[in-house]
């Protein structure tokens, strides 16, 4: 592939709205609101719909709060990879690192009224929709402080009270799902949408394409986000799929290709599609982005790619250094401040994990907990099916 080869260049600053204020810089305050525009790095590119600017405003404040949250994110997927291989984290784990722009930019294009839903690489949407690395951590390492009590695990992170209905394990399962809770909020005449994401890999699901039908034909507000990292698993794109132009495979809905890599142009298309969506029903979203890990803990990612072409996407297009360079361009910060702010993340993500380590187990009786519904009185047999072993409540 020539993914690793292709030039991007830098988000351009475009205006300040007051620019002599960056002459000399001043001590970085959370409050301040001063307008930046920002150019993303390369155009985006529409079907069957006129594609937004790529002119985005954004504030020193915003820059900052993008910066720091994705050091965290970054750290604790790379934290998490440590913990799996010292065999405390069990089963499957898929991590996000290099995709956290996506994340990002789509939380700053919404709120947390509307509605994501994911496969299972899940961890850092977790944390964008307010979850806490206590959370995070322990639910991995199938703690009872977990986000799912420890019972989910690294596939199936869940955070009700800010509409995030979790990581998928059934490959593409998740987008019916999405696509039924875009039917539940036009049913109560709400203002929300849902984001549905799913991977290239499984962008020829057939239950994907039924779903987006239904959601055509009764105009539901669903935005499909296939986040194309280029590889389903160990399988290149291109050998996968006939056509991976995957924003304009739903035909007759609408389609914006985007840099993931870029967290501005994720918050604008974002933002473009909730709008597009409230109005005119589904629209799809192809994030073009990249793993930098295997497609799970089992596979070492370095053997149907070359580490050339890894090491080549984190210099020329990894979203932490583009906000490094940004920043840095606009004078809001030193290298120094913003090597403290990832050393503070790296201090965090430790003393995380150390908590969720006092957490324990949980308890055996959780076997039969969130199976079935309160109140039927149902029972509980052994394998003869004579002996009464609970009644559950």
């Amino acid at each position: 592939m020539a993914l690793a080869r292709r030039s991007s260049s830098l988000l351009k600053p475009l205006s300040t709205a007051s620019s002599s204020s960056f002459l000399h810089r001043r001590p970085f305050s959370t409050d301040d609101t001063t307008t930046i525009t920002v150019e993303t790095s390369v155009p985006f590119t529409g079907h069957n719909c006129e594609p937004p600017s790529r002119s985005v405003d954004t504030t020193p404040k915003e820059l900052m709060s993008f910066f720091t949250d994705m050091a965290l994110m970054r750290r604790m997927e790379i934290a998490a990879d440590s913990l799996y291989k010292s065999k405390l984290i069990r089963g499957f784990c898929h991590l996000y690192d290099g995709q956290e722009a996506v994340c990002i930019g789509m939380e700053a294009a919404i709120t947390k009224k509307d509605c994501i839903i994911t496969a299972y690489r899940d961890h850092c949407i977790f944390l964008g929709r307010g979850g806490t690395l206590l959370e995070s951590f322990s639910e991995l390492m199938g703690r009872q402080a977990g986000c799912s009590r420890g019972k989910g695990g690294s596939m199936h992170f869940y955070k009700k009270d800010a509409c995030f209905f979790g990581g998928h394990g059934i490959v593409g399962a998740q987008v019916p799902l999405g696509c039924g809770l875009a039917f539940a909020q036009k049913y109560r005449k709400e203002d929300h949408v849902t984001f549905a994401m799913y991977g290239d890999g499984a962008a020829n699901q057939g239950q994907l394409f039924e779903a987006l039908n239904m959601a055509a034909l009764w105009d539901l507000p669903a935005i499909l986000v296939c986040e194309n990292n280029h590889y389903g698993m160990g399988t290149a794109e291109w050998r996968a799929a006939k056509s991976p132009a995957y924003y304009k495979r739903g035909d007759y809905v609408p389609g914006l290709k985007v840099d993931g890599m870029d967290a501005f142009a994720v918050k604008q298309a974002c933002k473009f599609a909730k709008e597009h969506a409230l109005k005119n029903g589904p629209i799809i979203l192809e994030m073009d982005t990249y793993r930098y890990h295997g497609h799970s803990m089992s596979d070492p990612g370095s053997t149907y790619r070359t580490r050339d072409e890894i090491s080549g996407v984190r210099q020329e297009r990894d979203p932490i250094e583009r906000l490094r360079k940004l920043i840095l361009a606009h004078d809001l910060a030193t290298e120094k401040e913003l090597k403290d702010i990832e050393k503070q993340a790296r201090k965090e993500v430790d003393e995380a994990i150390a908590q969720a380590k006092e957490s324990p187990m949980p308890d055996e009786s959780e076997l039969f907990t969130n199976v079935y519904r309160k109140g039927f009185g149902v029972e509980s047999f052994g394998a003869d099916r004579k002996e009464l072993r609970a009644t559950l409540p």
